[in-house]
Parts: structure tokens; sequence; C-alpha cells
């Protein structure tokens, strides 16, 4: 339809103007001299400025996705997250200006689709990482902290002259980031037996209490819960 070519036309012009000339330059007037279609074109389509600029986010929030669903996951979704980072990080500076809208000028509850989604691979990762037992806080807790690490991260650097962006200066920020919410196993170590070893720790009666018969259970249970704990820690090793 003449229509959806001229918005992506529209689009891909926004897009380009905004690269080059930044916020500052992207005028509805002149991205529909640069599109080829009168102003009452472009109103048509976006309705104003606003709806022009939450297009070009959706457009970049798209793009990003694209390099991550090409993204085949491992085995390892730790490295995963790792990669991911740097991922962000490239994309953000490969496209400055574009990064700056997405991330920069956020308007509370107002989020394009493709960042809830974007948002729900992140998670994903992080519920492989959990269910290996590595994951040290909650899924949505980490993926707010690594949000926060990249996105403040690349802001940060946007900030600096062009020749100062240097990806190397926020690296250690993101091992910092992950290695502060994934436990890194010992060689040979199963997340089922880590995990049975520290919840044996825990319901272990002491000399003065046994703490799951505290909680209601009865003795035989209580004997019952360590034993099945115990079993299934030497069974996972």
């Amino acid at each position: 339809m003449a229509s959806d070519d001229q918005r992506e036309r529209i689009l891909s012009e926004a897009v380009k103007l905004l690269a080059t000339a930044g916020p500052s330059g992207l005028s509805t007037r002149a991205v529909a001299a640069a599109a080829g279609v009168q102003t009452p074109t472009l109103y048509r389509l976006f309705a104003d400025k606003d709806g022009l600029l939450d297009a070009v986010v959706t457009f970049g929030f798209e793009s990003y996705l694209a390099e991550k669903h090409a993204l085949e996951p491992s085995e390892d979704p730790v490295e995963d997250l790792r990669h991911g980072w740097e991922m962000h990080v490239a994309f953000g500076l490969a496209n400055p200006a574009i990064y700056t809208l997405m991330y920069g000028t956020v308007r509370p509850g107002k989020q394009p689709a493709a960042a809830a989604e974007n948002r729900a691979i992140l998670c994903g990762m992080l519920e492989r990482a959990n269910a290996q037992g590595r994951l040290r806080v909650p899924v949505e807790a980490a993926a707010v902290a690594i949000e926060a690490s990249t996105t403040g991260a690349v802001l940060h650097l946007l900030a600096q002259p062009e020749e100062a962006r240097d990806i190397e200066v926020i690296r250690p920020l993101g091992d910092l980031v992950l290695d502060a919410l994934i436990d890194q196993p010992a060689p040979g170590s199963s997340p089922i037996a880590d995990r049975a070893q520290a919840l044996l720790g825990i319901v272990t009666p002491t000399k003065d209490a046994d703490p799951v018969t505290e909680a209601g259970f009865s003795v035989f249970e209580a004997g019952l819960l360590r034993e099945w704990l115990a079993r299934l820690n030497e069974a996972s090793r």
C-alpha cells in the first residue's frame, strides 16, 4: 500500500536525520522534506512529532532484537548473559543517537512492545541460570541490575567525546555485575547437589532446636526430609 511505503520512507529518513543531526534536528518539516512528502502526510501517518519519535524508538528496539534473535543460545546461560551485555554495549556505541532516544528519553508508562520482548529475552537467560542453581537473587532483581548497568554504562560513554568511547573502560563493570549475581560452580559440582547440600545445612537440627519440627512437621517427617536431601546430594554428585 502507498501509505505503508510512505511510512517506511518517512521512518527511514527520520532515522538517518537523527544520526546526522541529532534529536534537535528531527523536526517534522525536515523529516517530511527528506522523505519527499508533505508535512500533512507525516501527521496523518504518525499523528505528531511524539508519534514519529515513538516509531523511531520502536525501530531501534526491533533492530537490536534482530541481532539478539540471530544469537543461538549456548549450553551456558551465564556466557550468554555476558555475550548479551557486550552486544548491548556494542549496539549503543554503534548507534549513539537512536540509543539515546531509546534509553535516554524514557517516558514512564510508554514502552514499545519490542522493549518488552527484549526484557523477556533477558529474563529467559536468567531463568535458565536460575534453573541451574546459579542465580543468587530473584530473576526480576537480576534483570533490573543488568539493565541498569548496561544502560548506565552506555549513556556514560555516549556523553564522552567520540574518541573517548572505549568499551574496554566499562567491560569490568559487566564482569562485576554478573559475578555479583551469579554463583560460579566448582569443577565437577552439580547444581542439584549444591542446592540439596545447602538446604540440608539449613534444616539440620542443633542441640537446642530442630527447624523442621518447629515449622510443624513431625519428628518422622523431619528425619525423612533430611534423608531425602542427603540421598539427593549423593546421587546428584
